[in-house]
């Protein structure tokens, strides 16, 4: 029996960026190969797939359309101001739909950011996939429908759409971190212009670039980054062995550099250039061997670097001087858990600081809106409450919210203060509550503190560094009692019992699954709260597995990673590939709900999309 051919659903928004102020449809798109890309600006996973996917727009600039269909989390991400500012700072040239009620996200039924979805020349949906990964599957797909169509006729090639780049010529661009050097200056990552920028103490005035300004990995005096992000000062004695002064966590690239303040410098210190998809090991290794994963930042903490490994949820380390690296904290699941390092849950760490004393470490964990902080061992949880929980609301930490915080600056009188960027606001936690030192900023992404005692706010969206005025933070601590919000995110309703989790893998085009370095699939499952699942947590080989979801839960979130590796069939050196994702899945537990939970890593669901004519 031929599984049914369905029609995509027509593309229906509320506004479209990088088309001229045109509306795209499917209909005038006949005879194109589309990719629809769901997507959110906040989330690491979906950037890892812009970066993946633009070989693809290159070399099929004749037969593809990549469509960015924006289905946010945030609140904040259904701003049409801050999406095209992330479409400009991510450098995303191809059409943008704006999906902020995530409409299309339910007609295409997707159930993950990122969701790919391949639109064949006659409108028909022939592929989903979830996660990364996918590249070179996509590659082998489009050569198969180009053969396909170009034989039936229905292929037509033009030249694609291309977005002209903003030529805004502001000193900084979308600026991510910041460091204070000894001598008053500051440091500061350029992100969208790829350098590194000396800033004078007036933290105004530039002193010194460091990069060229093009993207690439390139090390040298003339070096070049790929939107680099955290920066950490190392110990003058630590630095003269080293032989550099600064470690640049260089996040598109997946690599640590080292910047010579003296010399103006760059080498590679740590990363393959290669992104981390793998399992789990805390073990030392040469530095230069290991795969990283978008470290987004880095801080001095426990006599080494402590590095925010965004890409797969993780702490990890590196010590300068053995040149040896590993991880540190975490176990790559995306969610909110306490308790001895290797065994908690973080989401996307994006800011770090370590307390004056040397005592603790503390963590933005943007995708949870949670702030966290290490000591003796152990990861405690200060303010934020999960993944889909965030808002503006001061009091009791317990019960306080953020909204996707990037930057935590941890103070000698013991509190801490928040880059807490989706709300626009400086945040302070102290003595167990949460308050509002200042709003009305544009995405402040990272905080720091000057000899006189002055904290200066990188003020990302609005491309500067701000100084806080004198007695701001003495001045702070009036509450806002603001807005709780949750994703909305329609949760997946299931019955309680057995339940039959069933991801979805068909491998691509001349690809087969490969067990040469071991089984070819991987699956973990864990729930939030823990007591949803009664049975079916844990890891295992097999993509199918039997849940039983507790009656007594009313919803939690059920957390899924699962990873498959293939490789080239009937080839002298084969190449080998891996395909990941980690699903966060609402769940609501209802006596009619359904019996098996399908996940589609990557294949072709009937039921994915609904008839769209």
């Amino acid at each position: 029996m031929s599984t049914p051919r369905v029609r995509a659903p027509q593309l229906k928004g509320r506004g479209w960026l990088n088309t001229d102020g045109r509306e795209l449809s499917l209909a005038e798109l006949r005879g194109k190969i589309v990719l629809l890309d769901f997507w959110t600006f906040c989330c690491i996973n979906c950037l890892h797939v812009l970066d993946e996917l633009r070989p693809l727009e290159e070399k099929y600039s004749d037969v593809l359309v990549t469509i960015g269909v924006h289905s946010p989390k945030f609140e904040h991400e259904k701003d049409p101001v801050a999406l095209a500012q992330a479409v400009e700072r991510y450098g995303v040239d191809h059409p943008v739909l704006d999906d902020p009620e995530l409409n299309m996200w339910q007609q295409y039924a997707a159930k993950a950011w990122p969701t790919l979805t391949v639109v064949d020349p006659e409108g028909y949906v022939v592929a989903n996939m979830a996660g990364e990964g996918h590249a070179e599957g996509l590659g082998r797909l489009i050569d198969e429908l180009v053969q396909i169509h170009t034989a039936k006729g229905t292929l037509r090639t033009s030249a694609g759409f291309h977005a002209v780049q903003n030529s805004d010529l502001t000193l900084l661009r979308f600026p991510g971190k910041a460091l204070t050097l000894p001598d008053g200056h500051f440091l500061v990552s350029d992100s969208t212009h790829q350098s590194i920028v000396e800033l004078d103490a007036d933290n105004e005035t530039p002193v010194r670039r460091f990069g060229t300004g093009k993207r690439g990995r390139k090390d040298g005096t003339e070096p070049e980054f790929s939107e680099p992000g955290g920066l950490c000062l190392l110990p003058p004695h630590t630095a003269e062995i080293a032989g550099y002064d600064v470690v640049i966590a260089d996040t598109v690239n997946h690599l640590l550099r080292g910047l010579n303040l003296k010399t103006g410098e760059v080498s590679t210190v740590a990363g393959s250039g290669r992104q981390w998809r793998g399992t789990v090991d805390f073990e030392a290794h040469d530095s230069l061997v290991l795969d990283l994963s978008s470290p987004w930042d880095v801080a001095w903490y426990d006599g080494r670097v402590v590095v925010a490994m965004a890409g797969i949820h993780q702490l990890w380390w590196f010590d300068p001087i053995k040149r040896t690296a590993g991880m540190y904290a975490g176990t790559t699941v995306e969610a909110l858990k306490d308790g001895p390092l290797p065994e908690v849950w973080m989401a996307q760490p994006s800011g770090l600081s370590a307390s004056p004393d040397g005592a603790r470490l503390w963590i933005a964990d943007s995708e949870s809106s949670a702030v966290r902080w290490i000591e003796h061992g152990e990861m405690h949880t200060a303010a934020g409450q999960g993944l889909f929980d965030f808002g503006h609301v001061d009091g009791p930490a317990d019960q306080a919210l953020l909204q996707h915080p990037l930057g935590v600056l941890a103070l000698a009188d013991g509190s801490v203060l928040v880059a807490d960027t989706y709300n626009g606001a400086v945040r302070r936690i102290a003595d167990g509550r949460v308050s509002t030192v200042v709003d009305g900023l544009a995405e402040p992404s990272d905080l720091v503190v000057t000899a006189d005692g002055d904290i200066v706010v990188v003020e990302s969206g609005a491309h500067r560094l701000v100084r806080l005025g004198a007695g701001t933070l003495a001045a702070a601590g009036i509450d806002v009692t603001g807005v709780r919000h949750r994703t909305e995110r329609p949760p997946t309703m299931l019955a309680p019992g057995a339940v039959e989790l069933d991801l979805i893998f068909t491998p691509a085009p001349g690809q087969k699954l490969d067990e040469s370095f071991g089984p070819a699939t991987r699956l973990e499952v864990s729930a939030s709260p823990p007591e949803l699942l009664l049975e079916g947590a844990g890891v295992t080989q097999s993509l199918q597995r039997r849940l039983v979801i507790s009656k007594d839960v009313v919803a939690g979130v059920l957390q899924v990673t699962a990873q498959a590796a293939t490789c080239d069939m009937d080839a002298e050196f084969p190449a080998c590939h891996l395909t990941r994702q980690d699903w966060g899945v609402p769940i609501r537990v209802t006596s009619d709900g359904a019996a098996r939970l399908p996940l589609i890593l990557r294949g072709m669901d009937a039921e994915a999309a609904t008839d769209g004519e």
